[in-house]
Protein backbone atom coordinates (compact mmCIF):
# COMPACT_ATOMS: atom_id res chain seq x y z
CA UNK A 1 0.00 0.00 0.00
CA UNK A 2 1.14 3.54 -0.71
CA UNK A 3 2.17 5.79 2.16
CA UNK A 4 1.84 9.52 1.50
CA UNK A 5 3.26 12.33 3.57
CA UNK A 6 0.96 15.35 3.31
CA UNK A 7 2.47 18.49 4.80
CA UNK A 8 0.05 21.20 5.87
CA UNK A 9 -2.65 18.56 6.00
CA UNK A 10 -4.60 20.29 8.77
CA UNK A 11 -5.00 23.41 6.67
CA UNK A 12 -7.57 24.28 4.04
CA UNK A 13 -6.32 22.67 0.82
CA UNK A 14 -4.24 19.99 2.53
CA UNK A 15 -7.12 18.65 4.62
CA UNK A 16 -9.41 18.61 1.59
CA UNK A 17 -6.75 16.65 -0.28
CA UNK A 18 -6.58 14.10 2.54
CA UNK A 19 -10.34 13.66 2.28
CA UNK A 20 -10.06 13.35 -1.50
CA UNK A 21 -7.44 10.60 -1.17
CA UNK A 22 -9.37 8.57 1.39
CA UNK A 23 -12.56 8.76 -0.69
CA UNK A 24 -10.73 7.16 -3.61
CA UNK A 25 -8.34 4.87 -1.73
CA UNK A 26 -9.67 3.98 1.73
CA UNK A 27 -6.68 1.68 2.27
CA UNK A 28 -4.08 4.40 1.90
CA UNK A 29 -1.78 5.37 4.75
CA UNK A 30 -1.50 9.12 5.18
CA UNK A 31 1.10 10.78 7.35
CA UNK A 32 0.02 14.34 8.10
CA UNK A 33 2.59 16.90 9.27
CA UNK A 34 1.21 20.28 10.30
CA UNK A 35 2.44 22.89 12.77
CA UNK A 36 -1.14 23.89 13.69
CA UNK A 37 -0.54 27.59 13.36
CA UNK A 38 -3.64 29.79 13.46
CA UNK A 39 -4.79 28.32 10.10
CA UNK A 40 -4.31 24.67 11.08
CA UNK A 41 -7.35 23.42 12.96
CA UNK A 42 -7.27 20.57 15.49
CA UNK A 43 -10.98 19.90 14.96
CA UNK A 44 -10.18 19.20 11.31
CA UNK A 45 -7.55 16.66 12.36
CA UNK A 46 -10.11 14.85 14.52
CA UNK A 47 -12.41 14.51 11.51
CA UNK A 48 -9.60 13.14 9.34
CA UNK A 49 -8.75 10.52 11.96
CA UNK A 50 -12.16 8.95 11.32
CA UNK A 51 -11.60 8.45 7.60
CA UNK A 52 -8.81 5.86 7.51
CA UNK A 53 -5.19 5.22 8.44
CA UNK A 54 -4.42 8.84 9.22
CA UNK A 55 -1.35 9.51 11.36
CA UNK A 56 -1.03 13.11 12.48
CA UNK A 57 2.18 14.71 13.70
CA UNK A 58 2.30 18.23 15.05
CA UNK A 59 5.55 19.62 13.76
CA UNK A 60 7.36 22.00 11.46
CA UNK A 61 8.73 21.42 7.97
CA UNK A 62 11.72 23.52 9.04
CA UNK A 63 12.74 20.81 11.56
CA UNK A 64 15.27 18.52 9.77
CA UNK A 65 15.10 15.65 12.29
CA UNK A 66 11.32 15.48 12.36
CA UNK A 67 11.06 15.81 8.60
CA UNK A 68 13.71 13.15 8.01
CA UNK A 69 11.86 10.64 10.18
CA UNK A 70 8.53 11.14 8.41
CA UNK A 71 9.92 11.35 4.88
CA UNK A 72 11.78 8.10 5.53
CA UNK A 73 8.41 6.38 6.03
CA UNK A 74 6.78 7.79 2.88
CA UNK A 75 6.55 6.72 -0.75
CA UNK A 76 5.27 10.13 -1.89
CA UNK A 77 5.45 13.66 -0.46
CA UNK A 78 2.85 16.32 -1.29
CA UNK A 79 3.83 19.70 0.14
CA UNK A 80 0.89 21.97 0.97
CA UNK A 81 2.60 23.50 4.01
CA UNK A 82 2.99 27.24 3.60
CA UNK A 83 2.35 30.63 5.08
CA UNK A 84 -0.16 31.85 2.54
CA UNK A 85 -2.02 35.05 3.45
CA UNK A 86 -0.75 38.02 1.47
CA UNK A 87 -1.77 40.64 4.05
CA UNK A 88 0.15 38.82 6.79
CA UNK A 89 3.22 38.62 4.56
CA UNK A 90 3.22 42.40 4.21
CA UNK A 91 3.23 42.98 7.98
CA UNK A 92 5.51 40.04 8.88
CA UNK A 93 7.45 38.53 5.97
CA UNK A 94 10.07 36.55 7.92
CA UNK A 95 7.88 33.52 8.64
CA UNK A 96 6.94 33.37 4.97
CA UNK A 97 10.58 33.18 3.92
CA UNK A 98 11.59 30.59 6.50
CA UNK A 99 8.54 28.35 6.10
CA UNK A 100 8.07 28.59 2.35
CA UNK A 101 11.72 28.62 1.28
CA UNK A 102 13.74 27.02 4.09
CA UNK A 103 11.00 24.50 4.94
CA UNK A 104 10.66 23.40 1.33
CA UNK A 105 14.44 22.92 1.16
CA UNK A 106 14.38 20.71 4.26
CA UNK A 107 11.64 18.57 2.68
CA UNK A 108 13.42 18.33 -0.67
CA UNK A 109 16.70 17.37 0.93
CA UNK A 110 15.10 14.55 2.93
CA UNK A 111 13.03 13.30 -0.01
CA UNK A 112 16.02 13.22 -2.35
CA UNK A 113 18.23 11.43 0.20
CA UNK A 114 15.59 8.82 0.97
CA UNK A 115 14.78 8.27 -2.70
CA UNK A 116 11.09 9.07 -2.22
CA UNK A 117 9.47 8.17 -5.54
CA UNK A 118 7.45 11.36 -5.97
CA UNK A 119 7.46 14.92 -4.66
CA UNK A 120 4.65 17.37 -5.50
CA UNK A 121 5.14 20.99 -4.46
CA UNK A 122 1.88 22.95 -4.39
CA UNK A 123 2.39 26.59 -5.34
CA UNK A 124 0.38 29.55 -6.61
CA UNK A 125 -0.31 31.56 -9.75
CA UNK A 126 0.68 34.67 -7.77
CA UNK A 127 4.34 33.96 -8.63
CA UNK A 128 3.62 35.27 -12.15
CA UNK A 129 2.52 38.67 -10.87
CA UNK A 130 -0.18 40.72 -12.50
CA UNK A 131 -1.21 39.61 -16.02
CA UNK A 132 -2.73 42.64 -17.82
CA UNK A 133 -3.84 40.61 -20.85
CA UNK A 134 -3.92 36.99 -21.91
CA UNK A 135 -2.56 34.37 -19.54
CA UNK A 136 0.66 33.03 -18.03
CA UNK A 137 2.19 29.81 -19.35
CA UNK A 138 4.26 27.66 -17.02
CA UNK A 139 7.46 29.10 -18.49
CA UNK A 140 6.39 32.75 -18.01
CA UNK A 141 8.76 35.11 -16.22
CA UNK A 142 8.15 35.17 -12.46
CA UNK A 143 7.26 38.65 -11.20
CA UNK A 144 5.96 38.21 -7.63
CA UNK A 145 4.53 41.34 -6.04
CA UNK A 146 4.29 40.43 -2.35
CA UNK A 147 6.61 38.77 0.19
CA UNK A 148 4.22 35.80 0.09
CA UNK A 149 4.40 35.28 -3.67
CA UNK A 150 8.15 35.98 -3.69
CA UNK A 151 8.70 33.26 -1.09
CA UNK A 152 6.61 30.83 -3.14
CA UNK A 153 8.55 31.71 -6.29
CA UNK A 154 11.77 30.98 -4.41
CA UNK A 155 10.51 27.59 -3.28
CA UNK A 156 9.36 26.75 -6.81
CA UNK A 157 12.84 27.46 -8.14
CA UNK A 158 14.38 25.26 -5.45
CA UNK A 159 12.13 22.37 -6.47
CA UNK A 160 13.17 22.85 -10.09
CA UNK A 161 16.82 22.93 -9.08
CA UNK A 162 16.54 19.53 -7.36
CA UNK A 163 14.98 18.09 -10.50
CA UNK A 164 17.74 19.55 -12.69
CA UNK A 165 20.75 18.95 -10.42
CA UNK A 166 19.91 15.56 -8.95
CA UNK A 167 17.49 14.24 -11.56
CA UNK A 168 14.99 14.10 -8.72
CA UNK A 169 11.33 13.35 -9.49
CA UNK A 170 9.90 16.63 -8.23
CA UNK A 171 6.96 18.50 -9.78
CA UNK A 172 5.48 21.96 -9.13
CA UNK A 173 1.79 22.80 -9.42
CA UNK A 174 0.55 26.40 -9.50
CA UNK A 175 -3.10 26.89 -8.66
CA UNK A 176 -5.37 29.89 -8.93
CA UNK A 177 -7.43 31.25 -6.00
CA UNK A 178 -8.96 28.34 -4.10
CA UNK A 179 -12.21 28.39 -2.17
CA UNK A 180 -14.51 25.86 -0.55
CA UNK A 181 -15.18 24.14 2.81
CA UNK A 182 -12.70 24.41 5.69
CA UNK A 183 -11.03 27.60 4.42
CA UNK A 184 -9.81 29.85 7.23
CA UNK A 185 -12.25 32.79 7.42
CA UNK A 186 -9.69 35.52 6.77
CA UNK A 187 -9.76 34.77 3.02
CA UNK A 188 -12.22 36.63 0.80
CA UNK A 189 -15.01 34.12 0.18
CA UNK A 190 -15.30 32.59 3.68
CA UNK A 191 -14.83 36.00 5.32
CA UNK A 192 -17.57 37.56 3.20
CA UNK A 193 -19.92 34.58 3.54
CA UNK A 194 -19.59 34.42 7.33
CA UNK A 195 -19.90 38.20 7.66
CA UNK A 196 -23.12 38.13 5.65
CA UNK A 197 -24.43 35.27 7.78
CA UNK A 198 -24.02 37.67 10.71
CA UNK A 199 -25.55 40.63 8.80
CA UNK A 200 -22.15 42.36 8.81
CA UNK A 201 -20.70 44.40 5.95
CA UNK A 202 -17.90 43.03 3.79
CA UNK A 203 -14.59 44.90 3.18
CA UNK A 204 -13.70 45.29 -0.50
CA UNK A 205 -10.26 46.55 -1.50
CA UNK A 206 -9.94 49.59 -3.76
CA UNK A 207 -12.39 49.78 -6.65
CA UNK A 208 -13.15 46.07 -6.48
CA UNK A 209 -12.00 45.41 -10.04
CA UNK A 210 -9.02 43.20 -9.22
CA UNK A 211 -9.61 39.99 -11.16
CA UNK A 212 -9.02 36.43 -9.98
CA UNK A 213 -9.61 32.94 -11.33
CA UNK A 214 -11.64 31.15 -8.64
CA UNK A 215 -10.94 27.40 -8.35
CA UNK A 216 -13.13 25.13 -6.22
CA UNK A 217 -10.93 23.17 -3.81
CA UNK A 218 -12.24 19.74 -4.90
CA UNK A 219 -11.28 20.54 -8.49
CA UNK A 220 -7.84 21.59 -7.31
CA UNK A 221 -7.43 18.34 -5.38
CA UNK A 222 -8.35 16.40 -8.51
CA UNK A 223 -5.72 18.36 -10.43
CA UNK A 224 -3.00 17.56 -7.90
CA UNK A 225 -4.03 13.89 -8.00
CA UNK A 226 -3.80 13.93 -11.82
CA UNK A 227 -0.27 15.33 -11.62
CA UNK A 228 0.61 12.74 -9.00
CA UNK A 229 -0.58 9.95 -11.28
CA UNK A 230 0.52 11.22 -14.70
CA UNK A 231 2.78 14.26 -14.27
CA UNK A 232 6.29 14.37 -15.71
CA UNK A 233 9.19 14.81 -13.29
CA UNK A 234 10.71 18.27 -13.38
CA UNK A 235 7.65 19.88 -14.94
CA UNK A 236 5.33 22.65 -13.77
CA UNK A 237 1.54 22.42 -14.12
CA UNK A 238 -0.87 25.35 -13.82
CA UNK A 239 -4.25 24.43 -12.32
CA UNK A 240 -6.99 26.97 -13.00
CA UNK A 241 -10.74 27.01 -13.54
CA UNK A 242 -11.21 29.61 -16.27
CA UNK A 243 -13.36 31.59 -13.83
CA UNK A 244 -11.64 34.97 -14.12
CA UNK A 245 -13.96 37.30 -12.21
CA UNK A 246 -13.56 40.84 -10.83
CA UNK A 247 -13.90 40.89 -7.06
CA UNK A 248 -16.83 43.29 -7.34
CA UNK A 249 -18.74 40.78 -9.49
CA UNK A 250 -17.91 37.97 -7.06
CA UNK A 251 -19.26 40.05 -4.18
CA UNK A 252 -22.48 40.66 -6.12
CA UNK A 253 -22.89 36.89 -6.52
CA UNK A 254 -22.47 36.41 -2.78
CA UNK A 255 -24.80 39.26 -1.90
CA UNK A 256 -27.48 37.77 -4.15
CA UNK A 257 -27.27 34.48 -2.25
CA UNK A 258 -28.17 36.37 0.93
CA UNK A 259 -30.77 38.66 -0.69
CA UNK A 260 -28.60 41.65 0.20
CA UNK A 261 -27.43 44.65 -1.79
CA UNK A 262 -24.57 47.12 -2.23
CA UNK A 263 -25.24 48.69 1.16
CA UNK A 264 -23.38 45.70 2.64
CA UNK A 265 -20.10 46.62 0.89
CA UNK A 266 -17.48 48.57 2.81
CA UNK A 267 -14.91 49.91 0.35
CA UNK A 268 -11.50 50.02 2.05
CA UNK A 269 -8.07 51.34 0.90
CA UNK A 270 -6.36 49.03 -1.56
CA UNK A 271 -3.78 46.48 -0.41
CA UNK A 272 -0.11 47.35 -0.98
CA UNK A 273 1.23 45.75 -4.16
CA UNK A 274 -2.23 44.44 -5.06
CA UNK A 275 -1.97 42.62 -8.41
CA UNK A 276 -4.71 43.67 -10.82
CA UNK A 277 -5.33 40.41 -12.66
CA UNK A 278 -4.29 36.75 -12.60
CA UNK A 279 -4.86 34.25 -15.40
CA UNK A 280 -3.06 31.04 -16.33
CA UNK A 281 -2.88 28.68 -19.29
CA UNK A 282 -4.08 25.21 -18.25
CA UNK A 283 -3.33 23.26 -21.44
CA UNK A 284 -0.73 21.05 -19.70
CA UNK A 285 -3.02 19.91 -16.88
CA UNK A 286 -5.95 19.32 -19.24
CA UNK A 287 -3.64 17.15 -21.39
CA UNK A 288 -3.45 14.83 -18.36
CA UNK A 289 -7.22 14.39 -18.56
CA UNK A 290 -8.18 16.87 -15.84
CA UNK A 291 -11.24 19.13 -16.15
CA UNK A 292 -12.97 21.27 -13.56
CA UNK A 293 -16.22 19.67 -12.45
CA UNK A 294 -18.19 22.64 -11.12
CA UNK A 295 -19.06 26.07 -12.44
CA UNK A 296 -18.29 29.09 -10.30
CA UNK A 297 -21.95 29.57 -9.36
CA UNK A 298 -22.37 25.89 -8.40
CA UNK A 299 -19.22 25.90 -6.30
CA UNK A 300 -20.13 29.16 -4.58
CA UNK A 301 -23.55 27.77 -3.66
CA UNK A 302 -21.97 24.62 -2.20
CA UNK A 303 -19.45 26.71 -0.27
CA UNK A 304 -22.02 29.07 1.22
CA UNK A 305 -24.19 26.08 2.17
CA UNK A 306 -21.23 24.52 3.99
CA UNK A 307 -20.56 27.67 6.02
CA UNK A 308 -24.26 27.95 6.86
CA UNK A 309 -24.23 24.37 8.19
CA UNK A 310 -20.88 24.44 10.00
CA UNK A 311 -20.88 27.46 12.25
CA UNK A 312 -19.30 25.27 14.93
CA UNK A 313 -16.13 25.13 12.81
CA UNK A 314 -15.66 28.71 11.67
CA UNK A 315 -17.07 30.87 14.46
CA UNK A 316 -14.39 30.02 17.07
CA UNK A 317 -11.72 30.68 14.44
CA UNK A 318 -13.10 34.14 13.63
CA UNK A 319 -13.38 35.02 17.29
CA UNK A 320 -9.83 33.85 18.04
CA UNK A 321 -8.45 35.79 15.05
CA UNK A 322 -10.34 38.96 15.99
CA UNK A 323 -12.49 38.79 12.84
CA UNK A 324 -15.86 38.40 14.55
Amino acid sequence: MTTLLITGGAGFIGSNFVRYLFERDPGATILNLDSLTYAGVLATVAELDLLGDHRFTKGDIRDPEQVDDLVGQADIVVNFAAESHVDRSITGPSDFVTTNVVGTTVLLDAAQRHGVEGFIHVSTDEVYGSIPDGYADEDAVLRPSSPYSASKAGSDLLVGSYAATFGYKAIVTRCTNNFGPYQFPEKLIPLFATNLLDDRRVPLYGDGLNERDWLYVDDHCAGVAAVLAKGVAGEIYNIGAGNETPNRVLVDKLLAMFDMGEEMIDYVPDRLGHDRRYSVNIDKITALGWRRQRTLDEALARTVAWYRANEWWWRPLKERAGLA
